[in-house]
């Protein structure tokens, strides 16, 4: 069975969220919570398998409580939360504080049919995640990564353009990542970020990330010159592939690679084509095998390649697959990356002595 506890303040959805749990047989609701507090306080006596986090609730809001769980007793947590704006940016909080997955709430149309299932599905699904212990307070900037002394670097092609993958966990480590590169960094940070969510989640990322960041971060349009991007961090829109084609922007319809739509293999394999030994490859946490043969085929071409290790990651899915295909020249956290990364610009060469 997979303990679940339910927190939510609302007493409607408490009783549709148990109703639709209890339609899979190996889901067990073994508490409920209607704040915050309470369910820190839960999570440390039941050490339920899963928690459903609303995000607006009394005392403690859902954003705080995720950070005391994952600092004291970390649990996978999927935030199910609706798509008010104010609830949206509450809710990339939590995904970078540690929570795995997000599911919008019911709408009240004819979307809600197969909502219970998709609630169970995601259940399922981040019951089976490895988290970490996650730092909390890290979200306004007071405890941003330290970045270590560059090591030596050697000459050759100097970087031209970063393309990053990322998934489960990404808001956070695509944080620290870009929240490390320095201010003047001038190639253009193409992104695919796995959520799996709907539209109106998906949209407010790039707003929240630049918050975050400090950068000027936009989804891509197609058409749009790479050449006319630098210094900017580009995000695949939702359900679209992100490509690089005669150094312009491409986006498609294509069918999904390993269910996936955007897909980090399709934006590495194209910037591997158009820039070989100009591009360099950022493979960070996620579920699954996205983005390793794309970054083999980067480093192939005599790209620079990146992996995040696993001490790191929520989840050592993704980049354990490129480490594992030898994809991956060095496999370090988001921030050390990110000083290498910055080498490749202002030294115009490649990085050199990391750990393989």
């Amino acid at each position: 069975m997979i303990r679940v506890l339910l927190v939510e303040d609302s007493a409607t959805m408490r009783h549709h969220l148990r109703e639709s749990l209890a339609a899979d047989p190996e889901l067990e609701v073994v508490g409920e919570a209607t704040d915050g507090g309470a369910a820190v306080d839960l999570v440390g006596r039941l050490r339920p398998d899963v928690v459903t986090m609303d995000m607006m609730l009394p005392t403690m809001s859902g954003l705080v409580a995720t950070e005391h769980i994952m600092a004291e007793h970390p649990t996978p947590i999927l935030v199910v939360s609706s798509a008010d704006r104010q609830e949206l940016f509450s809710t990339y909080n939590a995904l970078a504080a540690g929570a795995v997955d997000v599911l919008e709430k019911p709408r009240g149309d004819a979307s809600d049919a197969d909502w219970g299932r998709r609630l169970c599905s995601a259940v399922r699904l981040v019951s089976r995640i490895r988290v970490i212990t996650h730092p909390r307070a890290r979200l306004d900037g007071r405890d941003r990564p330290s970045v270590p002394p560059a090591a030596p670097i050697d000459d050759g092609t100097p970087a031209q353009v970063v393309a990053v993958g990322a998934s489960t966990g990404g808001p956070g480590a695509l944080t620290e990542l870009l929240r490390a590169l320095p201010p003047g960094f001038g190639p253009p940070v193409l992104c695919v970020q796995h959520i799996a969510a709907s539209e109106p989640f998906a949209v407010a990322f790039s707003d929240w990330l630049a918050g975050q960041t400090g950068r000027d971060v936009a989804y891509a349009r197609h058409g749009t010159l790479l050449r006319s991007l630098g210094g900017r961090v580009v995000l695949a829109p939702p359900d679209r592939h992100l490509a690089v084609r005669d150094g312009v922007l491409r986006l498609s319809d294509g069918p999904p690679r390993y269910s996936c739509r955007p897909s980090v293999d399709v934006l590495f394999e194209s910037v591997a084509a158009e820039y070989g030994a100009g591009g360099t490859g950022v493979l960070l946490t996620g579920m699954g095998r996205d983005g390793a043969d794309g970054l083999l085929r980067m480093r192939a071409r005599g790209a620079v390649t990146f992996a995040q290790d696993e001490s790191s990651c929520v989840v050592y899915g993704m980049p354990r697959e490129a480490a594992l295909i030898g994809a991956a020249a060095y496999v370090l956290p988001p921030a050390r990356i990110a000083a290498r990364v910055a080498e490749l610009q202002f030294a115009g060469g490649r990085a050199t002595g990391g750990r393989r």
